[in-house]
């Protein structure tokens, strides 16, 4: 078996190997850009079981916005201390689930690094 490696010392194949491995770069660059400007918009809505709270929480899993129904005057604070947390949890399990789709989206689904910053990212929305 042997491997296709260009001849570097003959400088056409140098430079047509360079000019391959910049447009590699490039690519991939831009699909990275592309994967950030799309996570950067990401907003993920979660509400709890019982319709108490909805929350917006960014790709990163900060909590942006929140919104309490009326039905939270009937119940204790701890009931809606908890309902804020389901409905956070909640959030952050879908912002995952879509983060990993924008990623493999943008770098392909055999990109290691897609792979690594999706797992990063599935951890850090994910992980207590």
């Amino acid at each position: 078996m042997t491997i296709d490696t260009p001849d570097i010392l003959d400088p056409d194949g140098a430079q047509a190997y360079l000019r391959g491995w910049k447009t590699r770069v490039d690519r991939m660059a831009a699909d990275t850009q592309a994967m950030s400007d799309r996570l950067g918009r990401l907003r993920v809505h979660g509400h709890d079981d019982n319709d108490l709270v909805e929350v917006i929480i960014d790709a990163n899993g900060a909590l942006v916005g929140i919104r309490f129904t009326p039905r939270i005057q009937r119940v204790a604070p701890a009931a809606v201390e908890q309902a804020v947390m389901s409905a956070v949890q909640a959030a952050r399990a879908s912002a995952a689930r879509q983060a990993h789709e924008i990623i493999v989206e943008t770098m392909g689904p055999d990109s290691v690094a897609a792979r690594t910053i999706a797992a990063r990212i599935t951890r850090q929305l994910t992980d207590d």
